[in-house]
């Protein structure tokens, strides 16, 4: 039986990242994956995420995401890969908008540089654009896109060169708590010291079977692709990062000549047949908002690609020891707004493996929140 001092179950950006963090620490660390490397079956695939610094308010996440910044650099120059374009990130709406207002605050707060911009000013720069006559615009100059794929790809090359294994194709049967774990696989078993759950989608069905049943729901997003009207209006270098209601949108950089617009929410769905619903309202949330909103791009997707969020009830981690058993480390729930934190989630879950003070305050990610009382001791 071979024996590592852990095992991360579940290859995505988040269990990579933290497999990858281990690594570095001078952890022996077996990395594990349900399916064929790379998919498509889970929340991590695709060329493009949102980034950006200010969390409005939710701050700790903000605090958190100044480093990740950082780590994102870091993790360029050891893989020698582009990972992050800095075209911003413009969030729009009502100076009254909680939204906006908390956004403008996070970002003074953490002297991040940003523009506050009015609707005449807004119709000037920003042409392709259309938001009611109310609204204002916040820029966050540090915002932009990441490339996820490079990404996740980038974290498990230099897991590998620091000693890291990687076995993909192998799903994960059972796992045996104690002083030393057992994981059982589809083709294997091994021992480990500790073993840290990042398994996105399947979280709620993977933790019950150690005896939590946390409150995850999983939704299915519609990723679609709009073609423009007229070349390059929506380039990089015209069009940032844009997120206005619940609709998020990004420039031109998958497919040429298409911007990427979704809505931030789907139907419920099962991970293992993620395909049994029917997203037509969601189609024709976005194909009305990019009607009205976005008038430079035709009004019917050209391509349209599957993801999944994993939902916690306060939309907030899940980054934590099991109740019971402390050497088992979960990392879950990320809600939609994970991607960007994966390196401060692969940081923090490897504190909590070596059994350090976490580099931030976790208070708001601790699964005690979903316990009865007597087991919030």
């Amino acid at each position: 039986m071979i024996s590592y001092d852990v095992v991360v179950v579940g290859a995505g950006v988040e269990g990579s990242a933290t497999a990858y963090t281990l690594a570095k620490n001078g952890q022996r660390v077996l990395l594990l994956e349900q399916f064929p490397l790379p998919h498509t079956r889970g929340s991590s695939h695709g060329q493009s995420r949102i980034t950006r610094v200010a969390y409005a308010s939710d701050d700790h996440y903000a605090i958190m995401m100044k480093e990740s910044h950082m780590l994102w650099r870091k993790l360029e120059r050891e893989s020698n890969t582009s990972i992050f374009e800095n075209c911003g990130y413009l969030s729009a709406g009502t100076p009254d908008d909680p939204f906006i207002k908390d956004t403008i605050t996070s970002l003074r707060t953490h002297g991040v540089k940003h523009d506050v911009i009015s609707h005449s000013e807004l119709q000037i720069k920003y042409p392709m654009i259309n938001v009611p006559a109310e609204a204002i615009g916040v820029l966050d100059h540090s915002g932009g896109i990441l490339k996820a794929n490079k990404a996740l790809y980038a974290f498990q090359e230099v897991f590998k060169r620091h000693g890291g294994t990687i076995n993909d194709g192998e799903q994960v049967i059972q796992i045996i708590p104690g002083d030393v774990i057992t994981v059982k696989t589809s083709k294997s078993t091994y021992q480990a010291l500790h073993v840290v759950i990042t398994v996105g989608p399947w979280a709620h069905k993977f933790l019950s079977s150690l005896g939590l049943h946390l409150p995850m729901k999983v939704v299915r997003i519609s990723v679609h692709y709009w073609k423009e009207k007229w070349s390059g209006q929506y380039s990089m270098q015209k069009f940032p990062t844009f997120m206005y209601g619940k609709v998020y949108a990004m420039p031109c950089f998958e497919y040429p000549g298409h911007v990427k617009a979704c809505l931030h929410d789907g139907p419920e769905i099962d991970p293992d047949d993620r395909d049994a619903v029917n997203t037509n309202d969601v189609t024709e949330a976005v194909r009305k908002y990019v009607s009205e909103h976005l008038p430079g791009l035709e009004t019917v997707p050209s391509v349209t690609e599957t993801c999944i969020y994993t939902m916690t009830p306060d939309r907030q981690f899940i980054l934590d020891n099991h109740p019971e058993w402390k050497n088992i480390i979960i990392g879950a729930g990320f809600s939609g707004h994970g991607y960007k934190l994966a390196p401060i989630v692969g940081k923090v879950l490897t504190e909590l493996v070596l059994n350090k003070e976490p580099s931030y305050d976790l208070s708001r990610c601790r699964i005690r929140r979903f316990l009865p009382p007597k087991h919030q001791l």
